[in-house]
């Protein structure tokens, strides 16, 4: 095994699970679907650590929101949690889109034009 994965061998999802529930459900679902995403679930290991370690820096209440955020606009990556701690997103409401009206085409000429 290369020497920049060799630290990811002793993480077993189950482990990387329990430590993502020790901060919150939010977090908790959000690593579980990295881990869904991915053929292979090792290939969600790293995304899941990058993530799991922003409690260090943010702590366990901001990251939970910023869990739940990237949940509602389904981000599941590091980079973009991270982001969304950094721009301070996680303590913004999601905006709720307005319900559309279907837009309905008419035809200009009428419909005796086309026959």
């Amino acid at each position: 095994m290369p020497s920049s994965h060799r630290r990811y061998g002793e993480w077993t999802p189950a482990k990387i699970r329990e430590e993502a529930s020790r901060i919150g459900p939010m977090l908790s679902l959000l690593v579980e679907k990295v881990i869904e995403a991915k053929p292979h679930p090792e290939q969600g290991y790293r995304s899941c650590l990058g993530i799991i370690g922003l409690e260090r820096r943010f702590g366990a209440q901001r990251l939970e929101a910023a869990a739940l955020r990237a949940l509602e606009i389904q981000a599941r990556n590091y980079p973009s949690v991270k982001s969304i701690l950094e721009k301070g997103l996680d303590q913004v409401p999601v905006p709720q889109s307005p319900e559309q009206e279907p837009i309905i085409h008419s035809n200009i000429r009428g419909s005796s034009y086309y026959n």
